[in-house]
C-alpha cells in the first residue's frame, strides 16, 4: 500500500521538522552530496517532488534557472516556500505524488527519500511520469535511506532497482553507504568528464 498522506500530516502536526533536517549533520551532509552529484553546472528546469521543508530545495535552487518543488503537506510547503523566498526562479506548491505530477518537461528531476513510499501501481505511474517528463538531455538524481521502515512500501535498494528499469536512462554515478544509496541516471550516457570534453 502507498503510504497514506495522513501519516505525513501527523508527523508534521507533531513537529514542523519531523526528520530534523534543519539540525542533523547526517541530513546536511546527505543533501550536500546530493546537490554535488548533479552532473551539470546549470539546468533550465528542475523538479523536486516530495520537497519537505525545502532544505535540499535551497541547494538545488542554486543550480536551476527554474525549479518546481512539491510536497503533499501544506505546512511543509509553507516552510519550504519561506526558505527559498530569495530565489525568484523557485515555485513551491502542494501536490500529491505521483497523481499530481506536473505536465511539464524538466532537464533535472531529484527524487530524494520518496520512491519507497509507493505501492506497485503508484510506483509504475511515478516511473512513467519520470520518463515522460524528462527532457532528451535530462538527468535524474535519486537518494534513499537503506534501513527498514514499517511505513515504506519497499526498501531504498528496491526503489533504486526500479529506477534502473526506466527505458532510456543510463546510470552514470552511484554512491553507496550503509545508510543510503545515491545514484544519477541520465538520458546522456556520457560521464561528467566526457561532457566537459576532458576525455
Amino acid at each position: 500500500m502507498t503510504t497514506p498522506i495522513s501519516y505525513f500530516q501527523r508527523m508534521y502536526d507533531a513537529d514542523p521538522d519531523p526528520w530534523s533536517f534543519e539540525t542533523r549533520w547526517y541530513d546536511a551532509r546527505k543533501h550536500a552530496l546530493t546537490a554535488d552529484a548533479v552532473p551539470n553546472r546549470r539546468y533550465r528546469s528542475g523538479f523536486e517532488p516530495g520537497c519537505s521543508t525545502g532544505m535540499l530545495t535551497a541547494r538545488l535552487a542554486e543550480r536551476c534557472d527554474r525549479l518546481l518543488a512539491v510536497d503533499a503537506v501544506g505546512s511543509a510547503v509553507a516552510t519550504a516556500a519561506e526558505r527559498v523566498a530569495g530565489h525568484p526562479g523557485v515555485t513551491v506548491r502542494t501536490g500529491r505524488m505521483p497523481h499530481d505530477w506536473p505536465a511539464e518537461t524538466f532537464d533535472l528531476i531529484v527524487l530524494s527519500e520518496l520512491v519507497y513510499y509507493f505501492d506497485d501501481a503508484d510506483l509504475a505511474l511515478l516511473l512513467e511520469s519520470v520518463s515522460g517528463s524528462l527532457a532528451p538531455d535530462g538527468d535524474v538524481v535519486a537518494v534513499h535511506w537503506r534501513w527498514p521502515v514499517d511505513e515504506h512500501a519497499r526498501s531504498g535498494d528496491e526503489a533504486h532497482a526500479a529506477l534502473a528499469t526506466v527505458p532510456g536512462l543510463h546510470r552514470i554515478a552511484r554512491h553507496e553507504e550503509p545508510d543510503f544509496v545515491l545514484e544519477v541516471f541520465s538520458r546522456d550516457p556520457r560521464s561528467v568528464a566526457r561532457r566537459a570534453g576532458l576525455v
